[in-house]
């Protein structure tokens, strides 16, 4: 193997000092990449803020901390953090009955929630996430990214179409020329110049909502210190919490696939929090990972570090507060373009080729079609990638029930029986278990033979049980030979202890 295989990739040279230092090209790819991905995230932080009930400000002031702190505390490279649809629904009701301070308090308090649940380490629970749950979770993105321009093509005027087609086509002819600029960045540009020099009236940035003039404020939130506070503010506060925290741990797992790395899913979690603390504290609306600008920032633009994600944050604010009329021209068309192509290069096109779908296990498809389908209905990541990963362990159930097999051979002699038992013994297996044996023909003594069986859980011992019981009645006695040791620890322990009579 030569040597140029085994040194690093230019994102990772140097342990102890940030490879954009050294590398120019590094540099130039994550200072673009920032820049590209602080233009989309402007129109998205406005909608999320009115999603939210709030003023269009206090969502970019949350992208902008959200970033800047992300960049520095969380786990995953390059990933974006910023206001989100996701949190929005979720804080909504909270603005709309008690008010904006409620709001800010319950970030607060979710980011808190988020370093508790990180430091016990809950991000070890996504190693629970089946694939064929990750890939709903992708496709419905891809999806939910799609469905989110809808709006944005829909009783617009004529010019709107061309602009988003050759927005398109400039995304897919420009990287054929060069990679140095990001395709998205050249596109934005030109058809912005286009628009405005030629006076073609369309939607733009600026009509989304008014873009800040200064820099966010810290302060504390104007609610009163009480208990009464903390009980109305703490089941919205896990919410957002339980919500921002998966999609954030989903989408580092995405970028771990993509970028081939590994990072730190307790950091992130942990990293999260602290985010949204500061965000709370600056008057913004909480946030989390974002799946758009995160696939805009890695498989677009190509960055792979922690400065594109600050960067992105820091123009952010410089783009609003010094070049904010600049800014309100740029036609919303192109944005669109630019989440359009996202979504096509985020959905998971090899996942429903009819050669995968032949080959793929009808259990696994259906745990994906669930997901995407929960996921596209309630517009709730979490909620998708729970019902998926219920699913998902109810097909395994399923399967591996089957797997428990029960074979009888009587001694030539005809004075006794022995039941060799297969396989996996836990509660959807277990069940079938006790319907096996032959209670009223089998000869006196009878033999169970679990050498080749594993005994996983109460309901396998409680099934043992009963067998027993059953031959017990009809004076016949019973062996149990064979368990391996965690087995027969498990059975020595609640044998004759699960139900109140013997």
């Amino acid at each position: 193997m030569s040597s140029s295989a085994l040194s690093p990739a230019p994102w990772l040279r140097g342990s102890r000092r940030p490879a954009w230092l050294s590398d120019p090209k590094v540099l130039r790819t994550e200072v673009l990449a920032g820049l590209v991905v602080a233009l989309a995230l402007i129109p998205e932080a406005i909608s999320f803020s009115v999603i939210a009930g709030v003023d269009p400000a206090i969502g970019l002031f949350a992208s902008f901390t959200m970033a800047v702190t992300i960049a520095i505390v969380g786990g995953r490279p390059a990933m974006i953090s910023a206001a989100t649809g996701a949190v929005a629904l979720v804080i909504a009701p909270l603005n709309r009955e008690h008010g904006f301070g409620y709001l800010v308090a319950a970030v607060i308090l979710a980011g808190v929630f988020q370093i508790v649940l990180g430091a016990l380490g809950v991000a070890k629970l996504m190693r629970f996430v089946p694939r064929s749950v990750m890939v709903g979770f992708v496709n419905s993105l891809a999806i939910l990214i799609f469905m989110a321009q809808v709006p944005e093509m829909t009783d617009v005027p004529w010019p709107v179409y061309p602009l988003i087609a050759a927005g398109l086509a400039l995304m897919v002819l420009f990287p054929k020329v060069t990679r140095v600029i990001p395709a998205p960045l050249v596109s934005i540009v030109i058809l912005t110049v286009i628009t405005v020099a030629a006076g073609i009236a369309v939607p733009t940035v600026g009509d989304k909502g008014e873009l800040p003039s200064s820099l966010p404020v810290p302060g504390l939130p104007d609610v009163p210190f009480t208990l009464d506070t903390l009980t109305t503010i703490a089941p919205y506060a896990l919410a957002m919490a339980l919500v921002g925290l998966m999609e954030s741990l989903m989408t580092a797992k995405l970028v771990d696939d993509i970028t081939d790395t590994h990072s730190s899913k307790t950091r992130e979690s942990v990293g999260q929090g602290i985010a949204n603390i500061v965000t709370g504290f600056f008057g913004g609306m909480g946030g989390c990972a974002m799946i758009g600008q995160t696939m805009i920032n890695v498989w677009v633009s190509g960055a792979r570090t922690r400065l594109s994600t600050f960067l992105a944050g820091a123009f952010l604010m410089v783009l609003c507060v010094v070049f904010g009329p600049v800014v309100s021209d740029i036609p919303m068309a192109v944005l669109v373009a630019v989440m359009v192509m996202v979504s096509v290069g985020t959905f998971d096109w090899h996942s429903i080729a009819p050669k995968t779908l032949k080959r793929m296990p009808a259990g696994e498809i259906t745990v994906m079609l669930i997901t995407v389908a929960c996921v596209v209905a309630t517009h709730n990541l979490a909620i998708g990638v729970v019902v998926g990963s219920i699913t998902a362990m109810v097909v395994f159930a399923k399967r591996v029930a089957h797997l428990a097999e029960v074979t009888a051979v009587t001694e030539p002699d005809g004075s006794s029986v022995i039941y060799r038992v297969t396989g996996e013994l836990f509660f959807a297996s277990s069940n079938d278990l006790v319907g096996r044996f032959d209670y009223a023909g089998d000869p006196d003594e009878v033999v169970v033979d679990l050498s080749a069986a594993h005994i996983w859980d109460a309901s396998s011992v409680a099934a043992l049980d009963a067998i027993e019981t059953k031959y017990a009645q009809r004076g016949k006695t019973v062996r149990i030979t064979g368990l391996n040791e965690p087995s027969a620890r498990i059975h020595d322990t609640l044998s004759g202890e699960l139900t109140g009579h013997h």
